[in-house]
């Protein structure tokens, strides 16, 4: 067996499956291959099409651009799954009768899809429908059918709710699977911001939560002790927003003047869940300047991870640190920062935009 292959313990379509998985499959090839749930269809493999929309903990998820690995305590399920469910069975009744499907192809993800707004959106009108579809893509249909039957079984709503549920399936020999953690993946992002202020000043500052929060673009505390916080994060990068909330433990080394923080949150409209540890340091740069170090580790799951590739968390993470730097040494200062509502404005995509164009020019 390759030394790469890692363990794997999730549930598919209800069932628990253990397996041993390489670090870069997907979850697409893993349920094609590994488990011979062909509905899963690949089309695009970059997370665009939507032939590959499967359910990770219920929420619509690419096969393609998710690893099976980072499923690890998760319950997945594909269109074979669904089967029995009363909703989908009302959908593929409706594709039928509207001519909603022509190869069949995008169907399956397209039918995932489907199911998600009737379930999210009870209420959605055409407009909507389409919006929600934007991630679906058909070669065939133009869609007008694929409306109707959504539409068609939104009108049923009612009736959905009085249709049986489906029987619940015998408990499992094996034992369940633990409840979902996220495990943080990958090497840390490290960063080096640079402070106009004493060494001992920023240390004193980095013990204070309600200070270093107020100097996060988009954060507010709704509890702060010595050793955990808790509250709120808002943040946005061009039309992508998530409002996170969740708590963080604290721990000091003041001998070695450095720290960590680790800290879970969810985002209440995707449902993504986050988790990251950062650890600290404050090195001295002479007598009146001071470099805070950061090694910060996470993992996103969720609606959300599909927009975490890791060039663009390295940008955005470099400049996110800067702006608290700058807001930092104004508050050290006595003065107030210029701070905004939400983390990751119009503006930060520009500076992601010119900083990304530097090293594209630096490169060739």
């Amino acid at each position: 067996m390759s030394a790469r292959m890692v363990p794997l313990a999730l549930r598919v379509n209800g069932a628990p499956v253990e397996a041993m998985v390489e670090p870069r499959q997907h979850l697409a090839d893993f349920l094609r291959e590994q488990r011979a749930l062909t509905g899963t269809h690949l089309g695009c493999e970059h997370g665009v099409c939507g032939a590959c929309t499967v359910l990770l903990d219920e929420v619509p998820v690419r096969g393609c651009i998710t690893l099976a690995a980072l499923c690890d305590g998760h319950a997945v399920c594909s269109i074979e799954g669904l089967a029995e469910d009363a909703i989908m069975q009302r959908l593929r009744a409706a594709f039928s009768a509207e001519h909603a499907l022509q190869c069949g192809y995008c169907t399956p993800g397209m039918l995932i899809t489907a199911r998600d707004i009737v379930l999210r959106l009870p209420q959605a009108d055409e407009a909507r429908i389409r919006l929600e579809l934007a991630g679906n893509l058909c070669r065939c249909t133009g869609y007008a059918g694929i409306v109707r039957a959504i539409a068609r079984v939104l009108a049923e709503a009612p009736a959905i709710a009085r249709a049986p549920a489906p029987p619940t399936p015998p408990a499992p020999l094996s034992p369940p699977l633990p409840p979902p953690v996220l495990r943080l993946d990958g090497p840390p992002i490290t960063l080096r911001v640079p402070l106009a202020a004493p060494r001992a000043a920023v240390w004193a500052a980095l013990q204070d939560p309600a200070l270093i929060a107020a100097c996060v673009p988009g954060a507010s505390l709704t509890e702060a002790t010595p050793e955990r916080i808790a509250g709120n994060l808002r943040l946005a990068l061009g039309p992508i927003e998530a409002r996170f909330a969740g708590s963080a433990s604290l721990a000091y080394d003041a001998a070695r003047w450095s720290g960590r923080i680790r800290g879970e949150g969810q985002d209440g409209g995707s449902g993504s869940r986050l988790a990251a540890e950062a650890v600290f340091g404050v090195e001295a740069d002479g007598a009146e300047a001071s470099v805070v170090t950061l090694a910060i580790t996470y993992a996103l799951r969720g609606a959300l991870a599909q927009f975490g590739k890791r060039r663009l968390i390295d940008l955005l993470a470099a400049e996110i640190g800067a702006e608290i730097g700058r807001n930092l040494e104004a508050r050290l200062r006595g003065a107030a920062p210029e701070t905004t509502a939400r983390l990751g404005a119009g503006g930060l995509a520009l500076r992601l935009l010119r900083r990304w164009l530097r090293g594209l020019f630096k490169a060739g």
